[in-house]
């Protein structure tokens, strides 16, 4: 069996796979097969070096790594026998609720997510009667970055001593500090905190760990901030073998506080650590292996690798650059829309961008055009509020001492509790150093009337009484026990879709609760909470038959069969706040190359000339990323799809001096791209566009056909999003049509591809 798994990998696979001793680095390119070196590794580490499961450690970075991992590993080896699989974030929060009593809290602890820390930040902000809008995104900021570096507030503030401000933000960061302790309560980077904290003051817990866990494996070691990285030294300190794997040209975090230092100078830190280079690719055609070999070699640091496959050279990709964002976004459609038509789905397809801000262009497209899409980055399932106010009665139940749940649902659904009973029930919890339920439990020393202090008294026997029954429910069971005791669904009694789409949602995370037991033996209901606050954008992905739409930063560890790469404009990719700092511009660089390595067989590249972003339009200078592998692109012509057409929004510019505006093909250039040569141009309010324009003359030209439309003016049609309209107008022999909507204005429309019907 062991020999069949072997069989399968390539000789440079097999390499690392055998080498079991000591510190290994694998610098695996993209598409080279990293998982299936890291569980093979694992197999032969169980099949052929006769190690227990339960003395091996497997880190990943999301939950959707780790639970294909785990399915792979169960196929290979059976049982896995007390194996740990699972994110970073996971294990320290099982190694907390055994041992987080040695740092003064206690095992029910809740964990925050970033919802719950703006709430908390903002009421800090507030009390200390501070602007929201000027120092809640200061605070967060600097706290997470603080914590990503293991310093306190008094070190965060001695390091950053002329920073503007410092005083004050230090001083939220430690009154936040000390709201998470009276709550009982850990952030996301407290988990990693305190546990490193845990290792390194109480030798006994750290040993206990180590020689437990003879191998310790690390995937994606490029994305380790400075606190897992000593965490990672530490769990494998005693037996001394680490194996991590990860591709230098892919880390993309550093915003997060990730170190790209850690993998570019593991050999210096573990003595004789040896390094092993993965550099075939499987996924991609040559072609676009070819762009991102030319792309990532500019950067400077990075260990040299050329990535190589022997998949077929496949078709140049595509480089299209469009007058504005509209006529990106319909370019995009078209092509799509075109593509599903020759037997392609839409699940073939991803829409990736660096910011989530320049979507809302191609979803509009999307709609008009009957396509199928879901974006990512947005609201997650466990970020709605309906769900989140749901899960704050949970937390409530189990730990107590949980301020911010409590707060949440004082008044959900209305029970007649107002902001001047929250007011005063805050400021006992504050002058006694209490907790908020201990001060709802006292609340006849409110200086309330009796009928505030009724309904707060009816509120604390709720919350008792819940807090009595989670010891004798599953977690699916007791959230139907809390809906049915606090009356959550009378907040949705009106008959409205958004009402029906909340039950709906209450429904699916009983289902998720029930899901979660089945999966998981003996799961508590804290077990499930600690599940949701550490679900990924990743972890959102399904097998649903739609277009991805994504920011590049979700979609890492994914791949398609076709992208889109979207916006490729100086300063939306890369963004503005990088070009001031070649490092920055190298991490921008690294995004770049992730976005072109998820395609499998076709990558098609576009930026608009013309932008109206963040409140102001303007003309745009094409990527720097473009210009470095132009000589590899295929190049369509400048211009809106099939010439132009009308863009439906009115704060635009005349199209009609298209012709003018002198997009000519830079003679200087090896390349022959179009350069950005043109005369400043006056902004303003506008009718819709015109849909005729002229090309510059060096422009190819498509030929015109010849088109027989069944449309004409007055016609009466019907749109699947839009609904009944009137053509106004036929353009372009028929191809485009213009269509007046009642509640959507005039949109034109590319007769092949939108859903129209005539209406008889």
């Amino acid at each position: 069996m062991l020999r069949q798994y072997l069989q399968k990998l390539n000789k440079d696979q097999v390499l690392p796979v055998k080498d079991t001793e000591g510190a290994v680095l694998v610098i695996a390119g993209a598409g080279s097969g990293k998982t299936r070196v890291l569980t093979s590794r694992i197999a032969y580490l169980i099949m052929g070096k006769h190690v227990e499961p339960s003395r091996i450690l497997a880190i990943t970075f999301t939950n959707k790594a780790a639970d294909e991992m785990k399915l792979r590993l169960e196929k290979m080896v059976g049982d896995l026998d007390g194996m740990w699989v699972s994110t970073i974030h996971s294990m320290c929060v099982k190694i907390l609720r055994a041992s987080i009593p040695y740092l003064g809290f206690e095992k029910n602890f809740s964990i925050y997510s970033e919802d719950d820390k703006d709430r908390v930040l903002k009421r800090i902000i507030n009390e200390m009667e501070l602007e929201p809008d000027k120092f809640l995104k200061l605070a967060k900021n600097a706290i997470s970055s603080a914590k990503n570096s293991d310093l306190s507030p008094k070190e965060y503030k001695e390091e950053h001593i002329r920073s503007q401000n410092i005083g004050v933000i230090t001083e939220i960061f430690s009154k936040y500090q000390e709201e998470l302790k009276k709550s009982n309560a850990l952030d996301f980077d407290d988990l990693l905190i305190k546990t490193l904290h845990l290792f390194e003051d109480f030798p006994e817990v750290l040993a206990y760990y180590t020689e437990r866990f003879q191998y310790v494996h690390i995937d994606e070691f490029q994305d380790t901030n400075v606190v897992q990285y000593k965490i990672a030294k530490l769990l494998s300190s005693y037996h001394g073998n680490i194996f991590v794997v990860g591709d230098d040209d892919q880390s993309i975090y550093g915003w997060r506080g990730a170190k790209i230092s850690n993998i570019l100078d593991f050999e210096d830190d573990f003595a004789g650590a040896k390094v092993y280079k993965l550099e075939q690719n499987y996924r991609s055609t040559k072609n676009i292996l070819n762009c991102a070999n030319l792309i990532i070699r500019n950067n400077s640091s990075r260990k040299d690798k050329v990535l190589w496959t022997e998949n077929d050279a496949g078709e140049k990709p595509e480089y299209y650059q469009a007058y504005d964002e509209s006529a990106e976004a319909e370019y995009v459609a078209t092509k799509i829309k075109s593509l599903i038509r020759n037997g392609k789905k839409a699940s073939d397809f991803a829409v990736l961008m660096r910011v989530n801000a320049i979507s809302r262009s191609f979803e509009q497209e999307f709609l008009k055009y009957n396509i199928p899409y879901k974006v990512f980055g947005g609201f997650k399932f466990f970020d709605r509020k309906e769900i989140k106010d749901l899960t704050a009665y949970l937390r409530a139940a189990v730990n107590p001492l949980d301020n911010e749940a409590i707060l949440r649902v004082i008044n959900v659904p209305r029970r007649g509790i107002g902001d001047k009973s929250i007011e005063a029930i805050i400021e006992y919890a504050t002058y006694c150093d209490c907790s908020i339920f201990e001060a709802i439990c006292a609340n006849e020393h409110l200086p309330l009337n009796a009928s505030a202090k009724n309904r707060i008294a009816d509120f604390k026997d709720t919350l008792y009484n819940l807090m009595l029954e989670v010891q004798n429910y599953n977690a699916p069971d007791f959230i139907k026990l809390v809906i049915e005791k606090v009356n959550f669904l009378s907040q949705f009694e009106e008959d409205t879709e958004e009402n029906e789409s909340k039950k709906l949602n209450v429904s699916e995370l009983v289902n998720s609760a029930e899901e979660f037991v089945k999966a998981n033996a003996n799961a508590t209901l804290t077990d499930y909470l600690g599940s949701i606050t550490l679900s990924s954008d990743t972890d959102e992905f399904d097998e649903g038959n739609y277009v991805s739409v994504a920011t590049i930063h979700s979609v890492k560890g994914l791949e398609f069969d076709t992208v889109f790469m979207v916006g490729l404009e100086e300063t939306v990719f890369p963004i503005s706040r990088a070009t001031d700092s070649e490092e920055e511009i190298e991490e921008e660089r690294r995004l770049c190359y992730v976005a072109i390595t998820r395609a499998r067989k076709d990558l098609f590249i576009s930026r608009a000339k013309s932008r109206y972003l963040y409140g102001n339009r303007q003309i745009t200078l094409e990527s720097r990323f473009i210009k470095e592998i132009i000589p590899l692109l295929k190049e369509k012509s400048v211009g809106g799809y099939n010439g132009g057409y009308n863009s439906g929004y009115g704060n635009g510019y005349n199209r009609q001096d298209r012709s003018q505006y002198g997009y000519k093909r830079d003679q200087g250039s090896d390349y022959g791209y179009y350069s950005d040569e043109a005369p400043s141009r006056t902004f303003g309010a506008t009718k819709s566009f015109s849909s005729g324009f002229k090309l510059n003359a060096n422009v190819p030209k498509k030929a015109e056909s010849v088109v027989q439309t069944k449309f004409h003016s007055g016609m009466k049609v019907h749109h699947k999003k839009f609904g009944n309209g009137t053509v106004i107008a036929v353009k372009d022999g028929g191809k485009v049509v213009d269509v007046a909507f009642l509640g959507f204005g005039i949109k034109s429309l590319a007769t092949e591809y939108a859903p129209l019907e005539i209406v008889k």
